[in-house]
């Protein structure tokens, strides 16, 4: 079985759309049918309802796309082996992270990394924390730089990096910005900008705030910090930020029953070989995480 045309059924599977998985995957729409189709007939089935311009996995594909991502996984783990054995450390090493860890918090390792090991084609790709940990899972991506889940994901190893604390903020004319100490349950009668459901940080404000969880009012979600600050710094609402965000448009409140510290780290799966590329990676992390510690 090739594994073009996997890799290419996957693209078209994820997108839902021949088009998309061209673009991805730097080639021509006929190019990208002319794959599917010999997997089909490989196969013996349709693996595609093709509708318009959209396309939905049948019942064949559906069962094909969990194996299509092992079968990639496995021929991927077995080349990191046998590349692994020479000890150089190059080739390509693809990374997940978010956009607040991969300009606060990645810009310092990166340049170490690259100085250190130049021949290393870094693939960096920016997105939500939970999605780059769904991509390790599935052998998409060999490591997620990400803000760690609450909850151990089984079949990740996680590293804690760094420790990220967090604090409640408005906008200086905000009506919460005039309090000097305030409970959680005040938080609940304005409205609240907030990452999404489903978030770690969005679940770990959650969590710290119990019962009084149910009752907040959002009045926007989205997963970029950037926009959250922005949001707040004109008085559309309150909500969660990185401590290391705060400035001088910003009232960090005082809520001392609401301690929230995120750890930010690096996932990758239990049962997959990493690279040397990746063992290089973790290894300026945690120099990075040392350093950390180390200063005063």
């Amino acid at each position: 079985m090739d594994t073009a045309n996997l890799k290419t059924f996957i693209a078209a599977a994820e997108l839902a759309s021949f088009s998309h998985a061209a673009e991805r995957l730097y080639l021509t729409q006929p190019a990208v049918s002319k794959r599917i189709s010999a997997l089909e007939t490989e196969l013996g089935a349709r693996l595609f309802d093709r509708i318009g311009r959209r396309v939905s996995l049948t019942e064949a594909g559906r069962m094909l796309l969990p194996r299509a991502h092992r079968i990639l996984a496995e021929i991927d783990d077995s080349r990191r082996q046998i590349t692994n054995l020479s000890g150089e450390v190059g080739g390509r090493l693809s990374i997940g992270t978010s956009h607040h860890i991969g300009l606060h918090r990645l810009p310092p390792v990166l340049r170490a990394y690259t100085r250190a090991w130049p021949q290393v084609e870094l693939d960096l790709r920016f997105m939500d924390s939970e999605a780059a940990c769904r991509a390790v899972q599935t052998g998409q991506l060999e490591l997620g730089i990400v803000t760690l889940p609450l909850t151990p994901l089984n079949d990740l190893d996680s590293q804690r990096i760094w420790n990220d604390p967090l604090r409640i903020v408005a906008g200086r004319e905000h009506p919460l910005a005039a309090e000097r100490r305030i409970s959680p349950a005040q938080l609940t009668a304005h409205a609240a900008i907030l990452p999404a459901h489903g978030t770690y940080t969005r679940a770990l404000l959650e969590q710290a705030m119990g019962a009084e969880a149910g009752a907040l009012h959002v009045s926007m979600t989205t997963n970029y910090l950037e926009t959250i600050k922005m949001l707040v710094s004109v008085g559309l609402g309150w909500s969660v930020l990185p401590q290391t965000m705060l400035s001088d448009e910003l009232r960090a409140l005082d809520i001392p029953a609401l301690p929230l510290t995120r750890q930010l780290g690096v996932v990758h799966h239990r049962q997959r070989t990493l690279s040397n590329a990746a063992r290089a990676m973790l290894r300026q992390l945690q120099a990075s995480r040392d350093a950390d510690g180390a200063r005063p």
